[in-house]
């Protein structure tokens, strides 16, 4: 079940892994409130969930791009 998980958040954009390891939930739990969430009302939060990918891509691009100061 792990692996399983595991290639479906790596599919995805990570953004309920992120989410759980910031404000110290489980990644689990992020996930369903965000499904249950989507079901009460009626999809909007994917319009949060890609947001935040979005953002999450950002910072990703910012930190590979310049590792450290005098790649200037």
């Amino acid at each position: 079940m792990k692996r399983i998980t595991d290639f479906i958040e790596q599919q995805s954009f990570g953004v309920c892994s992120a989410l759980g390891n910031r404000i110290g939930f489980s990644t689990r739990s992020v996930r369903l409130s965000f499904i249950y969430a989507s079901f009460f009302t009626f999809g909007s939060p994917i319009v949060l969930y890609f947001a935040l990918a979005f953002w999450i891509n950002v910072r990703r691009a910012l930190r590979q791009q310049r590792s450290t100061v005098w790649d200037l």
